[in-house]
């Protein structure tokens, strides 16, 4: 079983910045795929930004492609999501998940509680 606790969420102007991080326990940390998703007010969830377990190869929506970076520290077993140029429409809660070498993002092995992140304009 994995754990995982984001923290780092907020209200900000648009044009500010946020770095979120996520802290995970119960398993090598350096064995799972990390993830980024958010679901705002009325849609879908998203995934926005991934992470490989070496931290070699990353992924990212287009939308925020140039804005937003996805990095990991397997030391300090955590992941972390630096938002910069942060728009409204960025406003969602924002959920840090994991899986496997083998898992698919379709439905990630574990999820956090997920973090606020507001951006006002």
């Amino acid at each position: 079983q994995v754990q995982l606790v984001e923290s780092g969420g907020g209200l900000v102007q648009a044009g500010g910045s946020l770095r979120l991080s996520c802290a995970a326990s119960g398993r090598t940390f350096s064995s799972l795929r990390m993830a980024w998703f958010r679901q705002a007010p009325g849609k879908e969830r998203e995934l926005v930004a991934a992470i490989t377990g070496s931290g070699g190869g990353t992924s990212y929506t287009d939308s925020v492609k140039g804005r937003f970076t996805i990095s990991r520290d397997n030391a300090k077993n955590t992941v972390y999501l630096q938002m910069n140029s942060l728009k409204p429409e960025d406003t969602a809660v924002y959920y840090c998940a994991a899986t496997g070498v083998f898992g698919t993002w379709v439905r990630p092995d574990y999820w956090g509680q997920g973090t606020q992140v507001t951006v006002s304009s």
